[in-house]
């Protein structure tokens, strides 16, 4: 008995132990820290929040579809304040109003997550409170209650901060603005109706407004990047102008396979107009909390 306990000691004390300080170290440093330092991005867990955010679409569509969502353009308009919202939220986190372990919540992939559980409140009081009342559309009251949302964070924001850079957002916008109408403009002399969508447009804007971001942040400010890929080809060009055409090789294509290669069945329109609401959060979500980040200089 002695001699299986000694065994089993040496077997922990060699193998089990040293094992589970490595998984516990491969954790910390490409997941918890990150977080807790809010020092950006690695390949690893680039990848896994890339897995997840798909495992998640699905769940998502699922959820919505419990609830009686009707997932179609007006719903995704009805979205995007509460994307506003939620960037404006991080920014918070960043002028460092917000203390440890709540600060936490706020920094990415945790402040998606509470984004959600909040959103989807919304969603269902809004539902609740148009049935209760027997007349109305809950995307507008939902909308209402987003931009409201919307609306308190920018407030406190102003009594934190000073705006030092009213000219970011007006460069940010104008630039990205300028090279979809061009683009447009393009499509249709040569009959490429892409961009006749309004979605479609809205994708390119946000995910331009993005990229129009991070030049005025890297380029003019000083600012640098968190993401893996664009960090590395704004290392190898010397420039954060990279970023336009690295959003349009990426969404020019995305966005004609969806519109190309999806069956003409309800569910598989139902999830490519999801997806196209996913693809605007990605794009949407860092182009308001950079743009907003760098107007208050924080």
């Amino acid at each position: 008995m002695l001699i299986v306990l000694g065994y089993s000691y040496i077997i922990t004390a060699v193998i089990i132990m040293p094992f589970i300080d490595k998984v516990t170290q491969f954790i910390n440093e490409y997941y918890i820290d990150p977080i807790l330092h809010d020092s950006g991005y690695n390949i690893v867990n680039t990848v896994t929040w890339a897995i997840v955010l798909g495992i998640c679409i699905f769940g998502v569509v699922k959820l919505l579809k419990k609830l009686d969502i009707e997932i179609d353009d007006r719903f995704t308009v009805s979205v995007i304040p509460f994307i506003l919202a939620g960037s404006s939220m991080r920014v918070l986190e960043d002028t460092g109003f917000l203390t440890h372990p709540l600060s936490y919540l706020l920094i990415t992939p945790n402040i998606y997550f509470v984004v959600f559980v909040i959103t989807v409140f919304f969603l269902v009081l809004s539902k609740w409170i148009v049935k209760l009342k027997g007349t109305g559309d809950y995307r507008k009251l939902f909308a209402g209650f987003g931009l409201f949302w919307f609306a308190v964070n920018l407030s406190i924001l102003f009594y934190l901060e000073d705006l030092t850079r009213p000219w970011v957002p007006v460069f940010v916008l104008a630039a990205a603005s300028m090279i979809v109408i061009l683009l447009k403009t393009l499509f249709d002399r040569i009959g490429f109706d892409l961009l006749k969508s309004k979605i479609n447009m809205a994708i390119l804007w946000v995910h331009l407004m993005d990229a129009s971001s991070t030049i005025a942040g890297i380029d003019f400010l000083g600012y640098y990047e968190k993401h893996v890929v664009p960090s590395y080809l704004i290392d190898l060009t010397g420039t954060a102008f990279v970023m336009y055409p690295l959003k349009l090789s990426i969404f020019i294509p995305v966005l004609y396979v969806l519109d190309n290669h999806f069956d003409e069945d309800e569910e598989s329109q139902t999830l490519k107009t999801f997806l196209k609401l996913v693809i605007i959060v990605l794009g949407l979500s860092p182009a308001c909390r950079n743009t907003i980040r760098m107007a208050f200089g924080v």
